[in-house]
């Protein structure tokens, strides 16, 4: 058996994966070797950046398992996948401590005017500027999956009132106040004063955040956007933000990758760029390689794979998603 990995490992994580598989042959293909190895896999985990042929790898028949280094899964998602038979599984909530991480730093950072206070440092100008609290505020979070649940567990402590949405019904997690469906986006954005994005981005959820329901959001509200770009209508984004409706705007993804350097959002000084790097991590290869190691022992033992995502959905079920410690 043919295992391809594509994504970021040492040779520690190869002995890790192929104790986990007996008699396999793990190959490191790489982004430089991915679509050359790729037809000939057995079982695939990674997250291919470069174009590759999926619908001859379909076609081939030879793939049996999919099992996606990154939480969302739109890069391997093509519609011959989907119609396929082959089992796919996501990384939700692998890379979920980080996430939320970022996500705070990018609140924070707009809150208390931080871009701002740069600007004054590189023209040495030791100003005074208004500064808002991340203490008591209402936080939407569309999506709450493995990165919005974390997001809203490290954010309770600040006292905010917490509102998501998500596609499931299920039990209202502790640290979030209100649990709405997915369809309620346009009830919660006039409550919120700051709406972050942690959805998947699926048909449904493309382009969902436009300029009509920007202008919902309050006058002096922030945007976060940690999930994929393409759930923005960036140019949108662009009027509103510079039309001084919303306050400003953390984006560490863009629906273009690397950001067009002709887009108005770097010209923005109420906005926040960071190139899609909310996952990173010291530990990340190794939590990935723990997830995908479990992953195949049950693989091997026919057991329910964790993060099984539904295809038509384009995200797993929270009863069958990854949990970190």
């Amino acid at each position: 058996m043919r295992i391809v990995l594509c994504y970021p490992v040492e040779p520690r994580h190869i002995a890790e994966i192929q104790a986990a598989a007996p008699g396999s042959v793990v190959i490191d293909a790489g982004q430089e070797r991915i679509a050359e190895e790729l037809p000939k896999a057995d079982l695939f985990c990674g997250h291919a950046k470069v174009p590759v042929p999926w619908d001859d790898v379909m076609q081939a028949g030879r793939l049996q398992w999919i099992q996606s280094s990154a939480a969302g899964v739109d890069h391997c998602l093509v519609p011959s996948v989907r119609a396929s038979s082959i089992p796919l599984t996501s990384a939700s909530g692998v890379l979920a401590d980080q996430v939320a991480e970022h996500t705070v730093a990018l609140l924070g950072a707009l809150l208390r005017s931080l871009p701002a206070f740069l600007q004054a440092q590189s023209r040495r100008e030791y100003v005074r500027l208004p500064t808002r609290d991340l203490h008591r505020r209402r936080i939407g979070i569309i999506g709450l999956g493995g990165n919005g649940l974390r997001i809203a567990e490290l954010l309770r402590p600040y006292r905010t009132a917490i509102v998501a949405t998500d596609w499931f019904s299920m039990e209202r997690p502790v640290a979030v106040d209100e649990l709405l469906p997915a369809d309620a986006i346009d009830e919660i954005l006039p409550r919120v004063d700051v709406l972050i994005l942690t959805a998947p981005l699926t048909p449904v959820t493309q382009n969902m955040i436009h300029a009509n329901r920007l202008l919902q959001l309050p006058a002096d509200a922030v945007l976060i956007n940690v999930a994929r770009g393409g759930l923005v209508v960036e140019s949108d984004l662009a009027k509103v933000l510079a039309d001084g409706h919303l306050a400003g705007a953390g984006l560490d993804v863009a629906a273009m990758e690397p950001l067009p350097k002709d887009s108005p959002l770097w010209e923005l000084p109420n906005v926040l760029v960071t190139p899609h790097v909310g996952g990173q991590s010291a530990r990340r290869a190794d939590n990935m390689t723990n997830l995908f190691c479990e992953n195949l022992r049950r693989w091997f033992a026919g057991s329910d794979l964790l993060n099984l995502v539904d295809k038509e959905l384009g995200f797993p079920y929270p009863e069958n998603r990854f949990r970190p410690e």
